[in-house]
């Protein structure tokens, strides 16, 4: 179950037509369950024994599925074993131990959230360009608000005009306070202003939109260091969460971004986007094991309520069942 920074358990709030978290993440994975679960059925269809003919094409359906190669040849090698021993007879049970690593490594990346004992907790938002930052903000925001949070916007991408337009959209149609400069202002100040103004004004959260860039420019990432500085100078513990917003659509592509966000910007958790548009969506399991993060929030579609918590357990399921 996922935990608020205030260390409370929200109640789920089924959004929606009073349609289930779980059912809004299965409809959302959708095209990945379908083709890797297919390509597994396929392979081990009609065949008597697991033979290096089932493995090759277990292999390839874990492969297209994003899953990754490193955890797809330990998949394998715990299969071979696992016949070697006579210990997987039938493809439930193959299905079964597919399903039991999946699972493995999605928790062993588990990290708790951390507890903010005094408000406003501080939620740092990275990424590059066009993966969905401000959209998967204002989404965050609604779904901070419906477990009875204020939530105030930092519109610290300062240089796009159009990017705080944009989070001003969003602000508005949440109802969240904005804290704003002009196009080109120093983000550390608008980010500290944003912090100084959510504790004055008794907010739950504040929530900062940085601007997108790319992982190879130094200089805009020195400046991510800076902001962090900054609003520890507020508040000694922030920011409490830095998020980096993925697309699940660049596939195995974005981990080269993902670890270099890492390095430079003590991410602690991962927003993946779009989950919903791609066959890929076994990358979530690849960046968890690559990056070792956990996968806060996933996105499945384009409504401001589908952004879901994430919880590795109900994911797996929903791929098998």
């Amino acid at each position: 179950m996922f935990k608020s920074l205030f260390d409370s358990t929200p109640a789920e709030s089924p959004a929606q037509g009073g349609v289930s978290l779980l059912d809004r993440l299965k409809a959302g994975i959708q095209k990945t369950r379908s083709g890797l679960m297919e390509r597994i059925d396929d392979a081990i269809s009609g065949r008597k024994e697991i033979d290096a003919g089932v493995l090759e094409e277990l292999e390839y359906a874990l492969i297209t599925a994003d899953i990754g190669t490193r955890t797809t040849a330990e998949i394998l090698e715990r299969i071979r074993q696992r016949v070697e021993r006579h210990l997987v007879g039938d493809s439930a049970e193959l299905k079964s131990l597919i399903k039991q690593h999946l699972l493995e490594i999605l928790e062993a990346t588990e990290r708790p959230v951390p507890h903010v004992a005094t408000p406003p907790a501080v939620i740092l938002v990275v990424g590059v360009n066009g993966a969905g930052k401000t959209t998967s903000i204002g989404k965050l925001t609604r779904r901070l608000q419906a477990e009875g949070k204020s939530v105030l916007l930092c519109a610290a991408d300062t240089f796009r005009a159009a990017a705080i337009e944009q989070l001003e959209v969003w602000a508005q149609r949440t109802g969240a306070d904005l804290i704003k400069q002009q196009a080109g202002s120093d983000p550390s100040a608008v980010a500290f202003d944003a912090v100084q103004a959510a504790k004055a004004r008794k907010q739950d959260y504040v929530i900062i939109d940085t601007a997108g860039r790319l992982h190879t420019k130094i200089n805009l990432m020195a400046e991510l260091e800076k902001m962090r500085r900054t609003v520890a100078r507020v508040i000694p513990d922030a920011p409490h969460e830095v998020l980096l917003v993925l697309e699940a659509t660049t596939g195995q592509n974005g981990l080269a971004q993902a670890r270099k966000f890492t390095e430079t910007s003590a991410v602690t958790g991962i927003i993946l986007t779009k989950l919903d548009g791609t066959a890929k969506g076994g990358v979530v399991v690849a960046i968890s094991r690559e990056l070792n993060l956990p996968i806060r929030y996933v996105g499945v579609g384009e409504q401001i309520d589908d952004l879901l918590p994430f919880d590795p357990e109900e994911f797996v399921n929903s791929l098998f069942d």
